[in-house]
C-alpha cells in the first residue's frame, strides 16, 4: 500500500483494516510513518494503540521520546504504560533513564515495572544497578527474571553476589536468565556458578550456562 492508501485505511471503521494499515508502515521511513502512527495513538481499540506505541520505538523521530514518556507517566491503561516503557528501551536514548527508573519504583503494576527493568538493561546505563538490585529483594519472580538479565546487560560486575542467590531458583527462567547474564560478568564467582548451572536439569538452563562458560573461558 502507498502512504495515501494507508492513511485512508487508518480512517476505516473496521479495526482489522486499521491494524493492517498500521502494520504496513513498517516498510516506510520513520519520518513518513510517524504522522500516521500518531493518528491511531488514541484509537478506541487497545491492540491498535499498543501497536502504535510499539511503532514509536522502532520508527523513532524527535517527537517519539516525549510522547512515550507522557504515555508512560500518565496513561490510565497499564498495558499502554508497559508498552511505552518497552518502546523507550528500543530508542536507547539516555534521557529515558530517569522516567524508566521512576516507573520502576512508583508504578503499581508489575507489567510496567517489568518493562521498565528490561528497558533499563537496553540502555546499558550502570546507574540502573541500584534499582535492579532492589528488584532482586522483592517477591515478584518476573521482576527477578528481568532484573537479572538487565544487570548482565549493564555489566554490573559487583552485583554478582546478589545475583547468585538465584542459582537454585525454583523458576527455570530465572536460572536461564542468570546463566545468560553471568556470561557478561567475568569473575571467578561467575565461572563457578556457571559450572554448577551447566549441570542443571532444564535443557535451556544448561545450554545457556555452557555458552556463557565457553565465552568467559575464551576471554580469560
Amino acid at each position: 500500500m502507498s502512504l495515501e492508501q494507508i492513511a485512508t485505511q487508518l480512517e476505516s471503521e473496521n479495526s482489522r483494516d486499521r491494524m493492517i494499515a498500521l502494520a504496513s508502515l513498517r516498510d516506510f521511513s520513520p519520518s513518513e510513518a510517524f504522522p500516521l502512527i500518531k493518528k491511531v495513538l488514541n484509537d478506541e481499540v487497545l491492540q491498535i494503540r499498543s501497536m502504535a506505541v510499539f511503532a514509536l520505538g522502532i520508527k523513532p523521530t524527535e517527537e517519539s521520546f516525549d510522547i512515550l514518556v507522557k504515555l508512560l507517566e500518565t496513561d490510565p491503561d497499564y498495558g499502554i504504560r508497559a508498552d511505552a516503557a518497552g518502546a523507550l528501551g528500543y530508542l536507547e536514548d539516555p534521557r529515558a533513564f530517569e522516567p524508566l527508573v521512576r516507573a520502576f519504583y512508583e508504578d503499581t503494576e508489575w507489567l510496567v515495572r517489568f518493562s521498565a527493568a528490561v528497558s533499563l538493561g537496553n540502555l546499558k546505563d550502570i546507574r540502573a544497578k541500584e534499582a535492579l538490585i532492589s528488584a532482586l529483594k522483592g517477591d515478584e519472580v518476573v521482576l527477578h527474571q528481568a532484573a537479572i538479565a538487565a544487570l548482565g546487560e549493564i555489566k554490573a560486575l559487583d552485583a554478582v553476589p546478589e545475583m547468585l542467590n538465584f542459582v537454585s531458583s525454583p523458576d527455570w527462567l530465572v536460572r536461564q536468565r542468570l546463566a545468560e547474564a553471568l556470561g557478561h560478568l567475568p569473575s571467578e564467582q561467575s565461572i563457578s556458578a556457571l559450572k554448577y548451572l551447566v549441570k542443571d536439569s532444564h535443557p535451556q538452563v544448561h545450554q545457556a550456562a555452557a555458552l556463557s562458560l565457553q565465552r568467559l573461558e575464551t576471554e580469560s
